[in-house]
């Protein structure tokens, strides 16, 4: 069998997918506002590269209307239950020759907190089928908002995510590890103890903590304000990775992005997290809250990715459902034909 691994997210993308807000009982009154963000944030990565928005049967031409006629949006209609394809599309691997195939890990609503999922449950091989991707399956349930990696072997995760005895209360630490270094291919796994306090419906994700941005360098969440529910937690965390290593032995650099967001959506107020952002095609398309404080949060993210636009897109009411722009996303690494290793003559 081919070894793969999974490119990193700033590697070059053939595409982006989405999928249509669905279940109407999660967004309640702010339906209709979350399909506009959904719009919103699809036509802003289209503007670095191509989108396949996928909404549920009878359900895309409600896509279509909203996401207007831009010729880099293509709407599909596949079964789905939910519209947070971070977690439940395929997972992208490349092999040495630049082969891709799809990693379709099992899909359980973050631990059953929403009914039902077995069509989110079976969306990863529905949608490698459509793309002609190879797939590649696991038993282990595995959100991608729980994982980022450098695509040189590193990966980072959140123990308060994925050691919760709602994911796979069948397997050791080791063995999580073991299964993440087999279908992703990377080598080493850093574990930070936390994610995001207030973020209980994924448990603690590590794409509202941190995000790596270039090999060796990650950006972190670091709230300035020591109000903040987890201003102690994100230093524990950026303790964990000022002492660790990556698979190639490198220190790791921090990008600390001290702002934070909280706006009212739906008569309450909710946090909007910058780290919730998407790396496209020469582009970042991060989530914002219309606050004074999001041109500096942005300016600290532009730091990260030199050489792409940074683009804000208001995700209230998705940040109300749960998620960002990076949870609603999921990259289609580009293939591509390894460069011929030169031989000694």
């Amino acid at each position: 069998m081919a070894e793969y691994r999974m490119p990193a997210e700033w590697a070059a993308h053939e595409g982006c997918l989405m999928a249509w807000p669905t279940r109407a009982e999660l967004w309640g009154s702010v339906l209709a506002e979350v399909k506009e963000e959904y719009a919103d944030v699809a036509r802003a990565i289209a503007a670095f590269e191509p989108v396949t928005m996928v909404a549920p049967p009878g359900h895309g031409e409600d896509a279509r209307a909203h996401c207007g006629d831009d010729a880099a949006i293509t709407v599909i209609e596949v079964p789905i239950d939910d519209s947070w394809f971070r977690d439940s599309a395929p997972l992208f691997v490349l092999d040495g020759n630049g082969n891709r195939a799809g990693v379709d890990f099992r899909f359980n609503a973050w631990g059953g907190k929403h009914s039902p999922f077995d069509a989110d449950d079976r969306v990863s091989a529905l949608l490698l089928e459509h793309l002609g991707v190879d797939r590649i399956a696991s038993d282990m349930i595995l959100e991608g908002g729980a994982i980022t990696v450098d695509g040189e072997g590193t990966l980072i995760t959140t123990e308060q995510c994925l050691l919760h005895p709602n994911r796979n209360p069948g397997m050791s630490r080791d063995e999580i590890e073991a299964e993440l270094k087999a279908r992703l291919g990377v080598a080493k796994v850093i574990w930070l103890p936390y994610g995001g306090l207030l973020d209980t419906e994924t448990d603690g994700h590590v794409d509202g903590v941190c995000a790596f941005a270039a090999p060796g360098t990650v950006v972190v969440s670091l709230p300035d304000n020591p109000n903040h529910p987890d201003y102690a937690r994100m230093r524990a965390n950026r303790a964990v990775i000022e002492a660790a290593t990556d698979a190639r032995g490198r220190r790791l650099e921090i990008i600390d992005v001290p702002q934070t967001a909280f706006g009212e959506v739906a008569d309450g107020e909710i946090e909007v997290s910058y780290l919730n952002y998407y790396v496209a095609n020469g582009g970042v398309v991060v989530p914002v809250a219309g606050l004074a404080q999001d041109e500096d949060a942005l300016a600290v993210i532009a730091t990260a990715y030199p050489g792409r636009k940074v683009v804000g897109v208001r995700a209230l009411a998705i940040a109300f459902g749960g998620g960002g722009v990076h949870c609603i996303t999921q990259q289609i690494p580009a293939a591509r034909t390894a460069t011929p290793t030169a031989t000694a003559g």
